[in-house]
């Protein structure tokens, strides 16, 4: 027997997006994202792609103040909703354009926000499609999985899109929407906006986990069961800023090593976590030597590895990884007898990072002395500690 999801006819259609767009009332424009964003181009697509639940749809809503827009000429469409599961094609797509095309008879541009994109099937060559006869039509989507808004994207629209990624909330973010906030609190509880908001609720942060898990990870990955893929990414928080072993972490999970790699990689796409690999400038060292892994969020980390100790170092090398991911192209880690904690490239020469709850140690500085008897041309070190939470790390690392 026919459902009421199995057709849709355009004026049940026109109410699901009168639901998600802002024509009678503004959004809740919440803390503004302190997040750079090119200015609107009809000829090219925005993508704004990251982990799920930190804001993007949020984001969204932000843009109309940020690029003064006119509400009524804003469509939002969240491809989540249940109500278009039966309907999710580039056929769908297609309609959602040219009715409100129809029914918005204007000289003005229209804006289109598509807001958990990858789950239509087909949209790459749609959008495509549509910046090929495209006019006065802007178009913004997002994403919760890299491989799709950057692999996929790249192929389909090269040179016509721009990539924006967003995370959960810095320190910064977090005390401007809960102004009481301490480096300890945000620390362990993370910067997922509503795990702020919520005062770090352990229960939602571990709802989010598995969300990611079984939404963006599981079948991604081609796994039986959401069991064993969280084994694996439990085990690489733990070990976070641990050279990881795959072939050791396949046998503690009886998994094969590539099993494990396509979970992490998994994982990563779905940025849940991110890796670091080896500095080198041999290809060869960079491949044989261990990675090792941080997640994108520190409260996510405590909510799901066992133990009870705050762990506060730990937590504040994560947030400096994230805020140089940021900055800098690709994040690595150097060891010989020490370990330099980050190494990343700037200007083309190569700039240590060492982090340290207090003030650095002589274990710093002889790390530093063998890292520059190998790399003799790099920069000055960045020393980092817990008062650098304050600003962001605005201070310690170039623009």
């Amino acid at each position: 027997m026919p459902t009421e999801f199995d057709t849709l006819d355009n004026e049940a259609l026109w109410q699901i997006l009168e639901y998600w767009s802002y024509w009678e009332l503004p959004p809740r424009v919440g803390v503004m994202r302190q997040i750079p964003l090119p200015q609107p181009d009809p000829q090219l697509a925005l993508a704004i792609q990251g982990v799920r639940r930190c804001g993007k749809s949020t984001l969204l809503g932000q843009m109309i103040d940020r690029f003064r827009l006119d509400r009524v000429n804003c469509l939002f469409a969240n491809f989540e909703d249940p109500r278009l599961t039966a309907h999710l094609t580039s056929e769908l797509l297609f309609r959602i354009v040219n009715l409100f095309s129809e029914r918005r008879q204007t000289d003005q541009p229209l804006w289109f926000f598509f807001d958990e994109i990858q789950n239509v099937r087909g949209w790459e060559s749609w959008l495509h499609t549509a910046l090929e006869r495209n006019e006065k039509e802007c178009f913004v989507v997002t994403g919760s999985n890299a491989s799709l808004l950057s692999g996929e994207l790249s192929t389909k629209l090269a040179g016509r899109h721009r990539l924006v990624e967003l995370y959960p909330f810095d320190y910064t973010e977090a005390t401007l929407a809960v102004p009481e906030t301490t480096p300890e609190n945000f620390l362990a509880h993370g910067g997922f906006p509503k795990i702020v908001l919520s005062g770090g609720d352990l229960a939602l942060r571990q709802q989010y986990f598995r969300d990611i898990v079984e939404r963006d990870i599981t079948n991604r990955a081609g796994a039986r069961s959401s069991q064993s893929v969280v084994a694996v990414i439990q085990m690489a928080f733990e070990s976070c800023g641990s050279e990881l072993s795959l072939r050791r972490l396949a046998a503690v999970c009886g998994l094969s090593a590539d099993t494990v790699g396509a979970y992490l990689r998994a994982a990563e796409d779905a940025y849940l976590l991110f890796s670091c690999p080896f500095f080198s400038h041999s290809s060869r060292q960079r491949r044989v030597r261990n990675q090792k892994y941080y997640p994108i969020d520190t409260g996510l980390r405590r909510a799901v590895v066992a133990g009870t100790s705050p762990d506060l170092g730990k937590s504040l090398e994560c947030s400096v990884y994230l805020a140089l991911k940021k900055r800098f192209s690709e994040v690595c880690y150097w060891r010989q007898q020490r370990k330099v904690d980050f190494v990343v490239v700037d200007q083309g020469r190569p700039l240590p990072v060492l982090v340290s709850w207090g003030e650095p140690q002589d274990r710093h500085h002889l790390a530093l002395d063998e890292f520059y008897s190998t790399f003799p041309n790099s920069h000055e070190a960045c020393f980092v500690s817990a008062e650098d939470l304050a600003d962001g790390f605005a201070t310690c690392f170039p623009a």
